[in-house]
């Protein structure tokens, strides 16, 4: 028999009646046969969930930010630390929607508004959350991290990136996927090279220069032998336009780099695939024009032969 235990951590009675009234209806199996039994148990502080968390097996938690005892990202931040090996799933009100994306890069699987969880959306990001928890799981186990450079390495990126357009998908927001390549560096993305200490130490040098420009938030990832892949979400501090801006400056040319773009945006969406094909072809191009002047205002990369632009001016 298969059991999902779901740990309710919320404070307000009415949204506590709620959510535990949804999982019984999934119990009943009236909206998701994969599971034949729901096991919910609640905690209206965190010092009650840190006990279940420490006492009980829990398949996943749907976690309010704000408890009588801890607020904010502090709650989610105790939560994964007691208990890593737990998917977490938000229930946030909308003042708090940006911080709830923000956790999200921080290892929360996904969040719900308060006001709009219904069964179908709740089933929907209780099997999403339980899944990606496990490939990402998997994937670590098996090591996401490039040997050579301490980045992401392809199968990272394309996990953890693929998280972040789902992500601005659901929020209507923009990223910048930015490619770049190492023109001093060759070799081999899944092991570092021992013949050639010069090409390796150009590329360690290249992978810091990306990692400072994209700093706590953004990806990194080394994604071939002198390839690397970056993404900056759009936000008030700083929009797409400017993070290209910032990358491509003439006072960061220090280190050789190629650069191209292409630009996720919510109402025109593609695979993330498509995405990094764009930013390198248009890394391409670029690189067969390099007198070309800087961009006042970014227009979008040419997008390949039967696929859709995904970026906008």
């Amino acid at each position: 028999m298969m059991k999902l235990r779901a740990l309710v951590v919320e404070s307000n009675p009415e949204d506590l009646l709620f959510l535990d009234n949804a999982l019984s209806e999934i119990g009943e199996g009236r909206h998701w046969t994969q599971w034949v039994q729901v096991e919910t148990h609640h905690a209206a502080s965190w010092q009650e969930a840190a006990a279940i968390l420490s006492s009980r097996p829990i398949s996943v938690v749907l976690l309010n930010l704000n408890l009588s005892d801890s607020h904010g990202a502090e709650t989610f931040r105790r939560t994964r630390e007691l208990a890593p090996q737990i998917p977490i799933v938000l229930t946030v009100d909308a003042p708090d929607r940006e911080l709830a994306a923000q956790l999200i890069r921080d290892g929360a699987q996904d969040f719900l508004l308060k006001g709009q969880i219904d069964c179908g959306p709740l089933i929907h990001s209780l099997e999403n959350a339980i899944e990606r928890h496990r490939t990402v799981s998997a994937l670590r186990a098996t090591t996401m991290i490039d040997p050579l450079t301490g980045l992401l390495n392809r199968g990272g990126f394309l996990s953890l990136a693929g998280r972040d357009r789902m992500l601005a998908e659901r929020l209507g927001a923009r990223f910048i996927l930015i490619s770049a390549e190492s023109a001093n560096a060759r070799g081999r993305a899944d092991r570092p090279s021992r013949s050639n200490p010069s090409q390796d130490l150009a590329l360690v040098e290249a992978a810091d220069h990306l990692r400072s420009l994209a700093g706590p938030i953004g990806l990194t990832a080394r994604i071939g032998e002198n390839r690397f892949a970056m993404t900056l979400f759009d936000s008030p501090a700083e929009r797409v336009e400017a993070a290209w801006a910032r990358v491509e400056s003439p006072s960061n040319s220090s280190i050789a780099l190629a650069l191209g773009f292409s630009i996720y945006d919510s109402r025109n969406p593609v695979a993330l695939e498509v995405l990094l094909d764009q930013a390198e072809a248009d890394l391409r191009a670029r690189a067969a024009v390099r007198t070309a002047p800087l961009p006042t205002s970014i227009a979008p990369p040419n997008p390949l032969p039967g696929k859709a632009a995904s970026a906008r001016s």
